[in-house]
């Protein structure tokens, strides 16, 4: 464990330089409105905090479907595995949560400059700076869902996920939840009925999905 913290806090210092260069800040304005959120409404100490893209932002029951658990939403819309590890400081450690759901990757296919290889060191990225500062916190990563809007980047996408849930398990404290094939039909085609009109974000359906495949892994204490 000590030496793959120190492998992985290597690759944080070797590309620390080059996420700071290229993150555009983009998402400065979603930030400040979580923060000013927090001053209105104190969030509950250590949570299970939900973190990544707009398939947590949008995740508007979440509190309520896991009402058994002490859970916090901090999705920002959009957002690439890039802008989450660049965030961290403000939407991950200020709220000490005892366990992390991470959903990740999926608005990085589109990009023709990053392959899964790309995705893979994106999130180790991304796990060394969560580990650095929280060394044993248990940690779910939901793996890239087959939304249909993104069918050219099936492939990418099990690719990603296969070298994600490889490195994952040689980690402590860590669940990979594949929620990939569970959104197939019977012929691997993405099941629509999981989907809102645009193909990509998820309805009701589709979450109650994930709720069942991500619950048995949540800590309730």
């Amino acid at each position: 464990m000590k030496k793959s913290l120190l492998l992985l806090g290597l690759i944080l210092l070797q590309v620390s330089g080059y996420l700071w260069a290229q993150s555009p800040g983009r998402y400065e304005n979603d930030v400040h409105t979580i923060q000013q959120f927090d001053k209105m409404y104190a969030p509950p100490p250590h949570p299970i905090l939900f973190v990544g893209s707009s398939s947590i932002r949008k995740w508007d029951d979440l509190e309520r479907n896991f009402s058994k658990y002490v859970v916090l939403n901090r999705g920002i819309g959009g957002a690439e595995t890039d802008d989450i590890t660049h965030y961290a400081k403000d939407i991950i450690f200020p709220y000490a949560p005892r366990q992390i759901v991470i959903y990740v990757g999926e608005n990085d296919l589109p990009s023709a400059k990053a392959n899964a290889d790309t995705l893979l060191q994106r999130f180790t990225v991304l796990y060394a700076k969560i580990r650095n500062e929280l060394p044993t916190i248990p940690l779910i990563y939901i793996s890239i869902k087959p939304s249909p809007s993104r069918a050219a980047f099936f492939d990418k996408a099990k690719q990603s996920n296969a070298l994600i849930k490889a490195f994952l398990a040689k980690e402590k404290n860590t669940v990979f939840v594949d929620i990939y094939p569970k959104m197939l039909d019977k012929n691997g085609a993405p099941r629509k009925e999981l989907f809102l009109g645009d193909m990509l974000h998820m309805n009701k359906q589709g979450y109650a999905l994930w709720e069942k495949a991500i619950q048995p892994y949540l800590l309730r204490n």
